[in-house]
């Protein structure tokens, strides 16, 4: 049983086999009110399994920071004012006699992507193409309403010891250095650089939707202005990506309402990965070191599938192995949709902590 928890409202249904087994409905997260809003998680879920043709085997699903979500604590986020320090987890374990997994959306997208959506999809065009090179590790980004992230690690879900990894909004924002990298790449960052750019007060400014429909000529504003918004978007979230790329050295996929516009921002996210540092005598470093791609665009699809696959020579040996030395990185855009994929995930890591426990 799974549950979208937003701070307005609660959406809840069920997954099986990666695909939903129940209708999914909602109700008020009632976020001020703690016992309402408790009573409404319960009694949604009991709503649920009264639907289900079978009885589940967990309750599994994404509740908003900062929490301990290993025990299954919500400290005290921010849209949800009346949970302090409540233990979510364990009241639900407690009632409905199940498993309770917890985790961020940013975490979740990221597994769903990584399990049924753009890890696998990369490496199945890499399978075609017949190069011997597959992708491990996966860094998810979101961005809407905040920049969000996960890191998924050869299958696994790195959590950190505080439930705090992938906390990519709190990385630097390299076009102002005293703010982090969310007030530079979200829906807010976005309308706000269109309005500075425009010459309008922020609240005349329209939706990233319609800004990026400005951007490409199908509704009446100001171009420049809307194109501007998205490349400066674009650059921070690029240094970011840069920055935690180079810890990761995986693939990156983004998710999040702002990512149909990807036409408009990859091209400075690629700018970014692939600059240099400038060393004093001048000389230019590689900020990566590995080459990295934009997946979205077919001719750079085309050299990264391709790579630099030759045949060695095992010294000493007449073995010989197929090697690609070509080392890279690859940025693309959810194939599962970000909802899709959050519930996906949230399916795959109970499954994958079920199997932890048995193992134990």
């Amino acid at each position: 049983m799974t549950l979208d928890a937003g701070g307005t409202n609660f959406v809840f249904s069920a997954m099986q086999g990666n695909k939903p087994v129940a209708a999914s409905f909602s109700l008020p997260s009632c976020g001020h009110q703690l016992d309402r809003s408790l009573e409404n998680i319960v009694s949604g879920f009991r709503r649920v399994l009264a639907d289900l043709p079978a009885p589940p085997a967990a309750i599994s699903f994404a509740f908003p920071a900062p929490a301990d979500y290993r025990n299954g604590v919500i400290l005290r986020p921010v849209n949800l004012p009346a949970y302090r320090n409540v233990a979510l987890g364990p009241m639900l374990e407690d009632t409905f006699q199940l498993p309770v997994f917890i985790s961020n959306d940013g975490d979740l997208f990221t597994y769903g992507e990584a399990a049924s959506g753009f890890l696998p999809y990369v490496n199945r065009l890499l399978e075609q193409a017949g190069s011997p090179r597959r992708f491990r590790n996966l860094l998810g980004l979101t961005l809407g309403t905040g920049f969000g992230g996960g890191i998924v690690h050869d299958g696994e879900l790195f959590t950190g010891d505080n439930s705090l990894a992938g906390e990519v909004w709190l990385l630097r924002n390299k076009l102002d250095p005293a703010m982090n990298a969310e007030e530079g790449a979200s829906i807010r960052a976005v309308r706000l650089a269109y309005a500075g750019n425009a010459g309008i007060p922020f609240s005349e400014a329209p939706e990233p939707k319609d800004i990026c429909a400005i951007a490409e000529g199908r509704q009446q504003g100001n171009q420049s202005a809307a194109r501007e918004a998205f490349r400066r978007l674009g650059e921070v979230a690029g240094d970011a990506l840069g920055q935690a790329l180079t810890l990761i050295d995986g693939l990156a996929v983004i998710g999040g309402g702002i990512a149909s516009a990807h036409a408009h921002f990859l091209p400075a996210i690629l700018n970014e990965l692939n600059s240099c540092y400038i060393w004093r005598d001048g000389t230019r470093l590689p900020r990566l070191i590995p080459k990295a791609f934009n997946l979205e665009d077919p001719a750079e699809l085309e050299v990264f599938l391709r790579g630099e696959t030759t045949e060695i020579t095992v010294p000493g040996s007449s073995r010989k192995l197929l090697f690609d030395g070509l080392q890279r990185t690859g940025v693309g855009i959810s194939r599962l949709g970000t909802s899709e994929a959050i519930a996906i995930g949230a399916y795959a890591f109970a499954l994958s902590s079920l199997d932890r426990a048995r193992a134990v």
